[in-house]
C-alpha cells in the first residue's frame, strides 16, 4: 500500500496478518523530515476487531509511550471496520502534529508540547541518538 505522501505499508514477508508501515512527519509539524516505522497486527477478527499499532521507531509523543503504544481512538473504542491501513497510517500522521494532550501516555512529552521550541529541540535530539543508535 502505498501512493499517499508520507505514509507507506506492506505485508512482512509472506504473513498477511503482520504489516510495517512508514510514517513520514508531516510539513509544518515539529515531526517535518522524521521517519518512523511501525508495526500492524491484524487479529482474525479484522476488520471488525482493530489491528495492534505499535512504533518500531522509538517516538517521543505525547500519545505514544516508550514501548511504542499509541493512543488513538480509532485504534480502540472509535474502532470502525470501515477503516483500512491507509485511514489507520495518515490518522497516526496526523495525530503526530496535533496530539491529544488531554489523555497523554508520555507525561514528559505532554508538559514540553507546550513549549513549542523546547520540545522540538528535545524530539530532535531523542530522534538524532536513536536513529544513529539503529544504524549498523
Amino acid at each position: 500500500m502505498s501512493g499517499d505522501k508520507g505514509i507507506s505499508a506492506f505485508p512482512e514477508s509472506d504473513n498477511l496478518f503482520k504489516w510495517v508501515g512508514t510514517i513520514h512527519g508531516a510539513a509544518g509539524t515539529v515531526y517535518e523530515d522524521l521517519r518512523y516505522k511501525l508495526s500492524l497486527e491484524f487479529p482474525s477478527g479484522y476488520p471488525y476487531n482493530a489491528p495492534t499499532v505499535k512504533f518500531l521507531t522509538p517516538c517521543y509523543h505525547p500519545n505514544v509511550d516508550t514501548q511504542g503504544n499509541i493512543c488513538l481512538d480509532i485504534l480502540k473504542d472509535k474502532w470502525s471496520a470501515l477503516y483500512d491501513v491507509r485511514t489507520i497510517l495518515l490518522s497516526i500522521q496526523s495525530l503526530l502534529g496535533e496530539p491529544n494532550i488531554d489523555s497523554p501516555l508520555n507525561t514528559h512529552a505532554a508538559e514540553l508540547w507546550k513549549n513549542p521550541t523546547a520540545f522540538k529541540k528535545y524530539l530532535q535530539e531523542t530522534y538524532s541518538k536513536q536513529v544513529s543508535s539503529q544504524e549498523p
